[in-house]
């Protein structure tokens, strides 16, 4: 009997590669000889670096960079495809976990550590890019990381303009006299998953604006300086992006990457499914486990298990989800690949016991454990044998 695990992260307890250690332990208390594999499971948001690096026998890096609010951050990125590529997670630069909720404020804040997230791979010799796009604290159309790639953003009074989301208002020039030559031999694969224009009421700043701490008078401005740079790299370069879709994703940072630097926006989870080769393991696989910190309806909406989900139903494997807990409309699931899903806690505890690691550890191998106790049974009973 052969089962793959691919779980995404349990965020604030489990990593995707503990929970499915965790699964595999308790499988194996059941199917001592079950040949398991697991792998490392992202979305392109958080954890996307260790399941692509890890997934690829790669190395992470580790860098000072400016934040955002242009303070010093320990960041790191991912190297993989033998020092080829590199898995960059813009949270780890420009992340809302970064800042206080006191201080956060888009108007203010930068994306400039991605680029020298980037400026840093470049300068090791990495031309291929996978960049996770997901947990911005920002909304600056990407002005911030192409500043510190090489482009200038000039004001009436010929200076350079805050590399933020306030800074756009003031651009009346572009310069790319200076930008790293580099970057012309450089792809860009963008984990997006969002559809959301540039501008407008479905854009970046009036979306996603209020999480990141505008208000309704802020997030007016925010779009209407968006649309003020849009327009003016329209003038300056004859490129309209403003309205395609993903350009809205981490305050306009997927209109940066596909304007300035011809990036591919695609779904996440299709990026990671493609980079850690899981179609091959899953191939000839009796059972699949899979899930994440939360299974409702949003799971069956384009995320990690709902793409794990998919390719095992293309080859007949039976899908088992596990997570911390169930949510409103999970039965979405069922209809979509996952043939039945449990949570894996045993009695009604408080959410600190709950993403307590030790307990999340032994919940997770304890319910895979009664899970495939159950399918031992049923096989006994069915066929006589395993």
């Amino acid at each position: 009997m052969k089962t793959v695990i691919a779980i995404d992260s349990l965020k604030g307890s489990l990593s995707s590669e503990e929970a499915g250690n965790a699964i595999k332990d308790g499988i194996k208390r059941v199917f001592p000889n079950c040949n398991i594999v697991v792998k490392a499971l992202a979305d392109g948001g958080e954890g996307t670096i260790e399941a692509l690096t890890f997934g690829n026998n790669g190395i992470i890096k580790n860098v000072v960079v400016s934040g955002p609010l242009e303070e010093k951050v320990n960041a790191s990125y991912g190297i993989t495809n033998s020092g080829k590529t590199a898995v960059i997670e813009i949270a780890q630069a420009a992340g809302i976990n970064l800042v206080s909720d006191k201080d956060k404020n888009p108007l203010k804040t930068t994306t400039y550590g991605v680029g020298e997230l980037i400026k840093d791979a470049i300068n090791n010799g990495i031309r291929d890019f996978i960049v996770g796009i997901g947990g911005s604290v920002t909304n600056d159309c990407g002005i911030g990381m192409l500043s510190a790639l090489g482009w200038k953003f000039i004001d009436k009074n010929k200076k350079c303009v805050s590399p933020n989301g306030g800074g756009l208002k003031d651009i009346l020039l572009i310069d790319d006299t200076n930008v790293i030559s580099e970057l012309k031999e450089c792809k860009f694969v963008i984990a997006c998953d969002v559809t959301n224009p540039l501008c407008g009421k479905n854009g970046a700043s009036h979306i996603y604006g209020k999480q990141k701490g505008a208000d309704e008078k802020m997030r007016y401005e925010l779009d209407v300086n968006c649309k003020h740079f849009a327009d003016l790299v329209k003038a300056t370069y004859g490129i309209d992006n403003e309205n395609v879709a993903g350009t809205g994703a981490a305050g306009g940072l997927g209109y940066g990457f596909i304007t300035f630097l011809n990036g591919e926006l695609k779904p996440g989870i299709k990026i990671v499914l493609e980079q850690i080769s899981i179609e091959d393991d899953i191939k000839d696989a009796d059972y699949v486990v899979t899930g994440e910190g939360r299974i409702d309806f949003q799971t069956s909406m384009g995320k990690a298990p709902a793409g794990v989900a998919e390719l095992a139903k293309k080859y007949g494997a039976v899908v088992i989800g596990l997570s911390g807990c169930i949510g409103e409309g999970a039965n979405e699931c069922n209809a979509n690949g996952i043939d039945a899903f449990f949570s894996i806690l045993k009695k009604s505890v408080s959410l600190e016991e709950a993403m307590d690691k030790e307990n999340a550890t032994e919940n997770m191998a304890d319910k895979a454990e009664q899970v495939f106790r159950l399918i031992k049974a049923i096989s006994k009973n069915e066929r006589g044998r395993i």
